[in-house]
Order: structure tokens, then C-alpha cells, then sequence
């Protein structure tokens, strides 16, 4: 659960999708689901020369299950969030149910 939250952080925010047919698309990320698939609006393809057939696209919706990497410009990541989330996660039962008393 900690990247679909770390995902929805990115809402409005721009990225880029590469796929596992190497096509990449950047775009400005609309919404995120529990299957990490998303949906981009205001898309742009990095090689339309290679790819002409998707330049007419804008939005687009992309199956979770087809992506290779989602880059994330450095400025957007929280590393401190990420990390606090990593170790709530990873607590051990009893010391969570203690801290929540």
C-alpha cells in the first residue's frame, strides 16, 4: 500500500511511463489505482518518429501490468514520507498495537 499512496501524492504531477514494448509516454498523471494502473492526461510520446501512429494521443489509460518503469522527477519524491511509511509498515504487530494506546 505504500507506493499506491506514494502514487496518489503524484496526482497532477508529471511523469513518465515507460512500457515492456518500449514505447515511453510522459504526461501529467490524472489518477492511480490499486493495480498501479494509470491514467495520464496531456500524453506526449518520446520517439514519435518510431511510434507515429500514437501522436494523435492524449490521454490515455495504461494496465499497471504493462509497465516497465514510471520515472518520477527528483523534485516530487518525498524520501522522508517514504521512509517513515516503510518503517509502519514493516513495525512488528505488537509495537504498533502499543503505540496505538
Amino acid at each position: 500500500m505504500i507506493f499506491l499512496s506514494f502514487f496518489k501524492t503524484l496526482v497532477g504531477k508529471e511523469i513518465a511511463v515507460e512500457l515492456k514494448n518500449d514505447v515511453v509516454l510522459t504526461g501529467t498523471l490524472h489518477s492511480v489505482d490499486q493495480y498501479l494502473n494509470v491514467k495520464l492526461m496531456n500524453v506526449q510520446i518520446i520517439n514519435p518518429e518510431k511510434y507515429p501512429q500514437l501522436t494523435a494521443l492524449q490521454n490515455c489509460f495504461v494496465r499497471g501490468s504493462v509497465v516497465r518503469y514510471i520515472q518520477i522527477p527528483p523534485e516530487h519524491v518525498d524520501t522522508e514520507l517514504l521512509q517513515d511509511a516503510a518503517r509502519k509498515e514493516n513495525a512488528p504487530a505488537s509495537a504498533a498495537s502499543s503505540s496505538a494506546n
